[in-house]
């Protein structure tokens, strides 16, 4: 082995090392723990004006508009779409500069003199129409729009057809993955099983554990052990926490609390502000923000679908459900309380694990590796709740989510923890095997 493939693996080790660690660092507070110090609503800090977004970071707020702005996917099936998007920008990124890193489904030949701004912008456009055909007048003028600020010539056309490779590509491979399948979840009627909660009553979802994986092999892939038994003390614990701290009308749930559970709930994911924000911020090239984006997508999604494989495994109750009919539980240590509600509303599918934070552990983890340092600082906005949170390591935004959840009454602290565990060994799962460089 060569000084600079001993280098690069060892490297590769330490990263991935601190990754996994990452979970370390949250599993993860002691059971009513305080609001995690750090993230607040008051602190921005001082910053110069941002620089201009390539076209990888434009081409990822144009998809949102179509995965979210107007689609309104929910958060399982936005991951779906996303990945979908870079995976195709990163091949035709990936191809024109010579394949520095491992390709995703593949590398179309290239001379290197292609336009990757015509390509990133193509395999984005072409993927884009595929996933929302009704929305295809609009992805098409926005498509039109931007290559009109391209100039004209071989290069242009020459990359054009590097991403319309990549994304035709892309689409075969994602054509009947099992997305929006006829999976049902399975309503209960014992102590500890799930049934459609107030004040919607909905159950959606349950396909997601059905949809191919990107990276990990299956999606049972990270299993997790059962949730905490009824009449179990972990149990009580975490009962009594939750019925405190997440009520609608908890006296013990702060301000900040509050704000984080509402900033975290926001259906158009803050995760998406920060990906962009930090490959703005940090300079990425086109081609390391497309690896980025890639990387990050396609592993959160793997620990969706990962997490959904668990939830329907297990079909647990929400807080919700086990706070008002505790009566039935079994645990003289869980009084009933018929009236309670949560601050959010519950989700409409069952409790365990915890689909935000085997979401945003993947993420944030994924990012730590690729950033190589836990210690990043970023915020976000929530359209939802007007306001800006501010987190200076990955590690700390994933210990907030984890308390947030709770705060919001919509799970107890067990599927959290676990959610974490899922999502991180996602990440550990495809760190050692995707994306690598090629040297």
């Amino acid at each position: 082995m060569t000084r600079r493939g001993r280098t690069r693996r060892t490297a590769l080790r330490v990263a991935l090392a601190a990754t996994v660690a990452l979970a370390s660092t949250l599993l993860l507070g002691s059971p009513g723990a305080p609001a995690v110090a750090g993230p607040t609503t008051n602190a921005a800090p001082t910053t110069n004006a941002a620089p201009t977004p390539n076209a990888v970071v434009t081409w990822d707020a144009l998809a949102q508009e179509s995965i979210w702005d107007v689609a309104q996917q929910p958060p399982n099936a936005q991951g779906r779409s996303f990945a979908i998007v870079h995976g195709a920008i990163y091949d035709a990124v990936n191809a024109i500069a010579g394949k520095p890193y491992q390709p995703y489904l593949g590398a179309p030949a290239a001379t290197g003199t292609e336009s990757v701004d015509a390509a990133v912008a193509t395999a984005a456009f072409r993927t884009l129409e595929w996933l929302f055909p009704a929305q295809q007048a609009a992805i098409q003028a926005k498509y039109d729009n931007f290559m009109a600020g391209i100039p004209n010539g071989t290069p242009k056309t020459a990359g054009a057809a590097i991403g319309q490779k990549t994304a035709a590509a892309m689409i075969v491979a994602r054509t009947n993955d099992g997305a929006f399948g006829p999976r049902q979840w399975v309503t209960g009627t014992t102590p500890g099983a799930w049934r459609p909660t107030p004040p919607t009553f909905g159950s959606d979802g349950a396909w997601t554990m059905d949809v191919k994986p990107f990276l990990i092999p299956k999606n049972s892939s990270f299993p997790v052990p059962a949730p905490p038994k009824l009449t179990s003390a972990q149990y009580t614990r975490e009962f009594n926490e939750v019925k405190a701290i997440g009520a609608v009308n908890s006296t013990t749930r702060t301000a900040d609390q509050t704000d984080s559970a509402r900033w975290w709930h926001d259906r158009k994911l803050t995760e998406w502000e920060i990906k962009r924000q930090l490959a703005v911020n940090n300079g990425l090239t086109n081609l390391q923000a497309a690896r980025m984006f890639a990387m990050v997508d396609m592993a959160e999604t793997d620990s969706l679908i990962a997490c959904y494989y668990e939830k329907y495994k297990w079909n647990y109750w929400r807080p919700v459900t086990a706070i008002q009919q505790a009566a039935s539980d079994g645990n003289p240590q869980t009084a009933p309380d018929p009236a309670w509600m949560p601050l959010l509303v519950t989700p409409p599918f069952p409790e365990y694990t915890s689909g935000h934070t085997c979401y945003t552990s993947a993420s944030m983890g994924m990012m730590a590796y690729f950033y190589g340092t836990d210690r990043m600082s970023f915020s976000a906005t929530s359209a939802a709740t007007g306001t800006t949170r501010y987190f200076t390591s990955f590690s700390g935004a994933l210990k907030e989510v984890v308390e947030a959840r709770i705060w919001g009454g919509v799970h107890f602290r067990a599927a959290d923890v676990q959610g974490v565990k899922i999502g991180t060994s996602t990440v550990a799962y495809i760190v050692p095997r995707y994306f690598r460089p090629n040297y």
